[in-house]
C-alpha cells in the first residue's frame, strides 16, 4: 500500500514537473516569436516618440535606483540625448507611500540632465503587463522603445506589442557586473513568461486603470517646440 502511494506521488510529481516545463517553454517561444526583429542595441534602435522605462528596485534609505534600474535610466537618457526619443515615460510601483519607483526614476533623470518637462510618471506600473497596457490605454502611447535588462527585454517587447504599441526594445547588459542579482533575476524569467502569456491570452485589465492622462502628449508637444 505504501509503495503504491509512493508510485502515485512520484508519477504525479513527474507529470507536474513536465507540465511546468512545457508551460515555461511555451512562454519562452511566444516571447521570442513576438519580439523577433524588435530588439536592438541602444545605438541601433529605430527612433520612437517615447522611451518606456520599466521600474525595478529602489534602494532605501535615500530612494536611489538600484544598479539595474540606473542602467535602464542611463539608456533612456542616451536615447533622448541623441534624438532617438523625444520623451520618457517612467513606469513603476508606487502602491505604498514609502516606496516610489517613478519618483526615484524621475529624480535620477533630472540629476543627469534630463528636463523635467520631458519626463512622465506612471505610478501604477506594478508589473510589465500593467506598464504596457497603461502606456497604451491611459497615456495613449502608440510607438515606443521599451528599456529594461537583456534577460527581460523579449518579454517586455512581446507584452507591449500585444498591448497595441509599435514597440522595439533595448536591453541593458552592464548589470551583469552583479552576477548574483543577475542570476536571481534571470531565473525568475521562465515562470514570468508563463504569467505574461496567460495575462495576454486572458486580456485582463491592469490593476489600476482610470481616466486618460495627457502627460505624454504634453511632453511631446514641449519637445516639438524645442525643435
Amino acid at each position: 500500500m505504501v509503495i503504491s502511494w509512493i508510485r502515485r506521488l512520484t508519477v504525479a510529481g513527474a507529470l507536474a514537473t513536465a507540465a511546468a516545463v512545457l508551460m515555461m517553454a511555451a512562454g519562452a517561444i511566444w516571447e521570442r516569436a513576438e519580439s523577433a526583429g524588435h530588439v536592438y542595441a541602444p545605438e541601433q534602435v529605430p527612433d520612437a516618440a517615447v522611451a518606456l522605462v520599466l521600474g525595478a528596485q529602489v534602494d532605501y534609505p535615500g530612494a536611489r535606483p538600484s544598479a539595474f534600474l540606473a542602467a535602464r535610466l542611463d539608456i533612456a537618457r542616451r536615447l533622448l540625448a541623441r534624438g532617438a526619443v523625444r520623451a520618457v515615460l517612467v513606469s513603476g510601483d508606487h502602491a505604498r507611500w514609502a516606496y516610489d519607483e517613478p519618483g526615484a526614476m524621475t529624480r535620477w533623470l533630472i540629476e543627469h540632465g534630463v528636463s523635467p518637462s520631458l519626463i512622465v510618471q506612471d505610478y501604477a506600473g506594478f508589473d510589465t503587463y500593467d506598464s504596457c497596457q497603461r502606456a497604451r490605454r491611459i497615456f495613449g502611447v502608440r510607438r515606443a522603445i521599451v528599456v529594461t535588462q537583456s534577460y527581460h527585454v523579449d518579454r517586455a517587447v512581446a507584452l507591449c506589442r500585444n498591448a497595441g504599441i509599435d514597440t522595439d526594445g533595448v536591453g541593458d547588459d552592464t548589470a551583469r557586473a552583479y552576477p548574483r542579482q543577475w542570476l536571481a533575476s534571470a531565473v525568475r524569467e521562465p515562470p514570468a513568461g508563463v504569467k505574461a502569456l496567460y495575462d495576454t491570452l486572458s486580456g485582463r485589465d491592469p490593476v489600476l486603470l482610470g481616466p486618460n492622462e495627457t502627460g505624454v502628449a504634453d511632453a511631446l508637444r514641449t519637445a516639438a517646440r524645442r525643435g
